[in-house]
């Protein structure tokens, strides 16, 4: 996670063997950026294999599928990211938060 000032925060998933409570790494970095005090999240850049597992390095190449954030976290990124961040997703490429969840909920 970048914000404006050009301080990184890095996240991680929290798994839990409650799979309702675990955090995945996009919420978790878009978190230790607010309680650091960012105020204008820019950009984010997701990685990770699609079954969530590290690779050796003669293993294929995961598929796409995987490497894209979840509804929760989507949801998250609209509400704090920049309309204009750039979100970064290895192998896929760039999106703004909003083409990534065009219905996302809103109160207003």
């Amino acid at each position: 996670m970048l914000d404006e000032q050009g301080r990184l925060h890095p996240g991680c998933n929290v798994e839990s063997d409650s799979y309702g409570l675990t955090i995945c790494a996009e919420r978790v970095a878009i978190f230790t950026a607010l309680a650091a005090g960012a105020r204008e999240l820019v950009a984010l850049a997701v990685s990770v294999p699609a079954d969530g597992r590290r690779r050796t390095a003669d293993e294929d190449e995961p598929g796409t599928a995987g490497r894209m954030p979840c509804g929760a976290c989507r949801q998250i990124m609209v509400e704090y990211l920049a309309p204009e961040a750039v979100v970064l997703v290895d192998g896929l490429g760039e999106f703004r938060p909003g083409d990534l969840l065009p219905e996302a909920f809103r109160l207003r």
